[in-house]
């Protein structure tokens, strides 16, 4: 172990969304990097095999339900950094055909579940003194497209709560980052759009995306600058896009 991994060792890192995905790849990441790292997840089984071959810890979390958030955090006293990773879309109906569970859904997740996380261990947070809260948003957060108004609506407020945090967390001994990305293949599509995997697919067709350890990658760089270091937000893209809807698309042969 090196001393660097020595001194994170002693850091606790939560993340939350972290049985697939973006968060699944953050927890193996700042394993690596020396972190002691609580990995959170509705799904406890399918984290647990995650987590345990890292050294993480896991525990069922639903960051939508106050008492399973309650009970996640009862024993965190030293906590110093969070990565508030779960949230997601639910399908792309134009607003004249929104859906009022699913717009709740998501609202519910990206926007309550990050206040919620962040208002439960700003204490630990704020008592580590050196804390840093890593907010995972999205180009949804600053654009939008057709059919997206639910996601870029919920991506919105999540940015607007992060950079709210930022002012007032200022002089206190924590960071607020927000990292942005751009298309990523995970189960984020497929769960967009209720399970059809072909539509899924369809997603990506044509261009080559991000995966998720690529956004975990940019995690741990942005949680392991000198803590006078603030990255207040960081947009990451695969090549193939540039904006939310302008992608370049290879034909097949």
């Amino acid at each position: 172990m090196t001393i660097r991994q020595e001194r994170l060792a002693a850091k606790t890192a939560v993340v939350t969304g972290a049985s697939s995905g973006i968060g699944a790849a953050a927890v193996v990441r700042l394993a690596a990097a020396g972190f002691r790292v609580v990995a959170g997840a509705r799904r406890l089984e399918r984290v647990r095999e995650l987590a345990e071959p890292v050294g993480a810890v896991a525990r069922r979390l639903d960051v939508t339900d106050p008492e399973s958030i309650a009970a996640f955090v009862a024993d965190l006293s030293e906590v110093a950094l969070l990565v508030n990773n779960a949230g997601g879309a639910l399908g792309l109906d134009p607003v004249a055909e929104s859906d009022d569970e699913r717009w709740e859904g998501m609202y519910r997740t990206n926007v309550l579940g990050t206040m919620r996380m962040t208002r439960a261990l700003l204490p630990a947070l704020i008592a580590s003194g050196d804390g840093h809260i890593i907010n995972i948003g999205s180009v949804a957060g600053f654009e939008t497209y057709p059919g997206g108004a639910g996601y870029t609506a919920a991506k919105h407020g999540e940015r607007a709560l992060t950079r709210t945090l930022r002012l007032e967390l200022l002089g206190q001994p924590v960071r607020v980052s927000e990292i942005a990305p751009g298309l990523v293949e995970t189960e984020f599509s497929l769960v967009r759009f209720d399970g059809d995997r072909e539509r899924a697919q369809g997603v990506y067709e044509g261009m080559t995306p991000l995966v998720a350890d690529d956004v975990a990658d940019c995690i741990v760089w942005v949680a392991t600058r000198p803590s006078h270091v603030n990255i207040d937000e960081l947009v990451v893209r695969p090549r193939d896009q540039a904006t939310a809807t302008r992608v370049h698309r290879r034909r097949s042969e």
